[in-house]
């Protein structure tokens, strides 16, 4: 029988309910949900066997006044104390480690996401990695409310003269990342530009699919080595 909750820090952690382990819980609420002892805990991976390594870290802060900035410039030797028993020197250094990065992020600027706000400059981006396929492939670009890229997704790869879109996975790839605005883009191996029926059919069944997401279909490019075919530039697009 499982001992109640307020006991339940000295079990195991294997032995603790699912949504009560760190890296579960990081994976079902995301990294803030955590307490400090708990991120720690990831870390260390284990405590000893009189104590988890939450309840361990929980300890270590305590003697910290709860404070990262202090916990951060502790020494190897003092964090591998008697008093800590199970936190050995490669558990400080991962401790020490990771706050070092959290110092260091703090004192970079943020990436800047670039603007992807026409046709021209999706196809300035996209040119690269799609101006020497021999086989034809459709990527979608994810875009916030500013047209800011969030991430670039390669959907499907096909043959020489067609490769297949599945709307379905292009709206997954959209809600997984909470993107508003999306662009699709595929190549044409024979440097033709012009759009096919099947494309323009694509694009239709796309665009309909977004408007019931409440997702914004910015463009669909169709790129060569050296030219695209934009349909929001054709005006091609619902709008």
């Amino acid at each position: 029988m499982i001992p109640p909750r307020l006991t339940m820090e000295k079990l195991n952690i294997t032995q603790w309910a699912e949504e009560d382990r760190p890296r579960e819980k990081l994976m079902r609420l995301g990294a803030e949900a955590l307490t400090n002892a708990e991120l720690l805990a990831i870390l260390i991976g284990s405590g000893s066997p009189e104590e988890t390594a939450v309840e361990l870290m929980k300890r270590v802060l305590g003697d910290c006044n709860n404070n990262l900035n202090t916990l951060g410039k502790k020494s190897i030797s003092e964090l591998t104390d008697a008093r800590y028993k199970g936190l050995g020197p490669a558990k400080a250094i991962t401790i020490l480690a990771a706050c070092e990065l959290g110092k260091r992020r703090q004192s970079e600027k943020a990436e800047e996401r670039q603007r992807m706000d026409s046709a021209e400059a999706i196809y300035e981006y996209m040119r690269p990695k799609m101006q020497d396929l021999a086989t034809e492939q459709a990527w979608v670009l994810l875009l916030n409310q500013n047209f800011k890229l969030i991430k670039t997704v390669r959907i499907s790869s096909g043959g020489i003269s067609e490769t297949s879109v599945d709307v379905r996975v292009v709206l997954r790839e959209a809600l997984l990342c909470n993107a508003t605005v999306v662009a699709l883009c595929h190549n044409h191996p024979s440097n033709n530009p012009r759009p096919s029926g099947d494309d323009d059919r694509i694009t239709q069944r796309l665009q309909k699919a977004c408007e019931t997401m409440r997702i914004y279909m910015l463009d669909h490019l169709v790129i060569t080595d050296s030219d695209y075919y934009s349909y929001m530039e054709n005006g091609k697009l619902d709008r």
